[in-house]
């Protein structure tokens, strides 16, 4: 695995509605730009090598990496891969999309729901917002939100950018009644 470099956004929301959010809502994300593992071999019928060698490495790296950064208890987490403009979604679908790279995060996080997710092919600079849910329980609805995140030069045309997002609660001053009032 190349990595080209790795950034960290954290983000403190003081005010939300004209009300104050204290604790102010924390959430933060790592993103590690790689080369693509899959780059320059054309179309590439069996991933599973390439996903062997990259996705547990990504996962390990990132997972303890986006825990340190949001510096408490992570409540809602998700995840992203952005693919340059040479690649297929797939190759960002193949790292992400497998136990091997998801299950570093739901060990660091306690969690035990599936990770949402956004892949897609850009051009480098591409704003692309990661979703996230609950980590144990995916219909509690404070805690479905996004971030939004952008990698200024990435990903390049044979890169892939990679994500983890992680929130210490659910969305600043939510007030939607639980899905359960709705049945």
């Amino acid at each position: 695995m190349n990595i080209r470099k790795i950034i960290t956004f954290t983000e403190d929301i003081h005010s939300e509605g004209g009300r104050p959010v204290d604790p102010p809502a924390r959430t933060a994300v790592v993103l590690a730009v790689i080369e693509n593992p899959w780059a320059g071999q054309g179309f590439v019928a069996d991933l599973l090598p390439g996903i062997d060698e990259v996705a547990p490495k990504l996962g390990e790296l990132l997972a303890p990496r986006v825990v340190e950064a949001l510096g408490a208890p992570v409540e809602a987490y998700g995840k992203a891969a952005i693919v340059g403009l040479d690649g297929e979604v797939e190759h960002g679908s193949a790292l992400i999309h497998t136990l091997k790279f998801g299950d570093h995060f739901r060990r660091a996080a306690n969690a035990t729901t599936l990770l949402p997710a956004v892949e897609k092919r850009a051009a480098a600079g591409t704003v692309f917002d990661i979703p996230l849910k609950h980590i144990t329980d995916a219909t509690v609805r404070s805690h479905h939100q996004s971030i939004e995140v952008r990698v200024a030069d990435g990903p390049r045309a044979d890169e892939i950018v990679v994500g983890l997002a992680a929130a210490a609660q659910g969305r600043p001053q939510a007030r939607l009644a639980p899905l359960s009032t709705e049945r």
